[in-house]
């Protein structure tokens, strides 16, 4: 299997023209010519995932987050992304990325993380000015109305959250709620004008949780956890699409911050 077809079964599904201009999506290490025998999903390229994916004979690392954001001026091992990057060229493993235009396809992060939770009649939050459906985050509502704090518990089983964080507690049921994985600090106006309850994100800073004070639960449930059904999506692509290409998930794919509860 060469690496082009692996790209353009995930770039069906998540084309690059939907990445942001910030991105670094698509193949980062690698020909497209090369050929490729086994991938390894993860969401982030780490030393860790590149020992795993030489143990366990993978030839391609596909991952949510671009292990390269910014070019590289030099390869001396002083930063990690360095170290990964000098590793996989050493041993022959390609990097492909599939980050922002993941989020904004139809279907794509947030609709999962909406499915997951049960939502129904979901709507893009904020829809791209390239159309069809595509855009970031989603709104709905759950089948009938549920006490807030059950509600929130339910989100930290469901997604493995150790450590909840979120503002004051202003609706005691919560049925209509929006969904932005990892940052998502950026739409809680457009959550609030879509008329959700509670709206689940990550990397919330102080001061967005005194936007809409008294109107809207804010919930900041972990930018790791939150993106960690990439591997789900990118599995189910992937096992539709090239059924015979040997794929495996990351067991060492981990959250890089730790709590203290």
């Amino acid at each position: 299997m060469k690496i082009r077809d692996v790209a353009a079964a995930i770039e069906e599904f998540a084309p690059l023209g939907l990445q942001e201009s910030y991105d670094n999506a698509g193949l980062a290490v690698g020909r497209p010519d090369d050929e490729v025998h086994k991938a390894l999903l993860a969401v982030d390229v780490t030393e860790e995932v590149i020992e795993e994916a030489s143990a366990e004979d993978c030839d391609l690392i596909i991952t949510h987050h671009p292990v390269i954001f910014h070019p590289l001026k030099r390869l001396n091992s002083a930063s990690y992304t360095e170290r990964c990057v000098e590793q996989a060229v050493r041993r022959g493993i390609a990097l492909y990325a599939a980050h922002t235009n993941l989020d904004s396809t139809p279907e794509g992060m947030s609709w999962r993380v909406g499915h997951m939770l049960g939502l129904e009649g979901m709507e893009v939050l904020e829809p791209s000015p390239a159309g069809g459906g595509a855009g970031f985050g989603v709104v709905g509502a759950l089948p009938s109305a549920q006490a807030s704090g059950e509600f929130m518990r339910r989100v930290m089983a469901r997604f493995g959250v150790r450590a909840l964080r979120h503002g004051d507690i202003v609706c005691d049921r919560v049925r209509r709620v929006a969904v932005c994985t990892g940052a998502g600090g950026s739409l809680i106006d457009e959550a609030h004008a879509a008329g959700a309850e509670i709206y689940l994100t990550a990397d919330l800073r102080y001061n967005d949780f005194m936007r809409h004070e008294g109107r809207m639960i804010l919930v900041d449930m972990g930018h790791f956890e939150s993106e960690y059904c990439a591997i789900e999506i990118l599995f189910d692509i992937l096992s539709k699409k090239l059924p015979i290409f040997a794929i495996r998930k990351s067991v060492r794919s981990r959250n890089p911050v730790n709590y203290m509860v």
